[in-house]
């Protein structure tokens, strides 16, 4: 049997609500301000829709910060360079580092919620985190004579954490630029390179 279409109205719940969440975790001081209530208000819906939808607030969290995510997943998967799989490792690894710390400065208190929502309190034991260690761990496999794979995607990836990220550019006011260059030269010394 052909899987359904949602209805026309569905679909649009569901844009407005993702929309009305994104607007709301960019404009709050700290994503526990934002309530399941205040997406509905924001979006025009009732607090029954977002439930059905979404089940709860993670779920809520997670579809949207996957609808975010998911044009970065088809750069990586399927893209050219720097991104795509065909991207020669040690060029790959700081691209996907840096496409990770930017899409985390641009959502911060999205990231902050979606980590805070992790499976028992937990960022580490969820898809997303899964799916960007298996990224930079495959690649890191790639590279000749590099052992350790597996941990350094881990300690890579606890560079760009979202309670991190936000420290570092809200209470320590670091720009991007300059969170980028000390994160391309952090990357470097870990694939043992001179600094870029």
């Amino acid at each position: 049997m052909p899987e359904r279409k949602p209805r026309a109205d569905a679909a649009r719940n569901r844009e407005a609500v993702l929309a009305a969440a994104d607007r709301l975790f960019a404009e709050s001081d700290s994503p526990e301000q934002v309530t399941m209530a205040h997406i509905a208000t924001a979006a025009g819906v009732g607090k029954g829709t977002l439930f059905r939808g979404f089940g709860d607030r993670p779920g809520l969290i997670r579809a949207l910060y996957e609808a975010r995510l998911e044009p970065i997943r088809r750069a990586v998967a399927e893209g050219p360079r720097p991104l795509g799989p065909g991207t020669p490792p040690r060029e790959r690894v700081p691209a996907l580092l840096d496409t990770l710390l930017s899409f985390k400065l641009d959502h911060r208190h999205l990231s902050l919620a979606l980590e805070e929502a992790g499976a028992g309190s937990s960022p580490y034991r969820t898809p997303h985190y899964d799916w960007w260690h298996a990224t930079l761990r495959d690649t890191l496999d790639r590279l000749p004579g590099f052992t350790g794979s597996d941990f350094t995607a881990h300690a890579l990836l606890a560079a760009v954490r979202a309670d991190l990220v936000d420290h570092l550019a809200g209470p320590r006011k670091l720009s991007r630029g300059h969170l980028r260059t000390e994160l391309a030269a952090f990357t470097a010394r870990v694939l043992g390179e001179t600094s870029p």
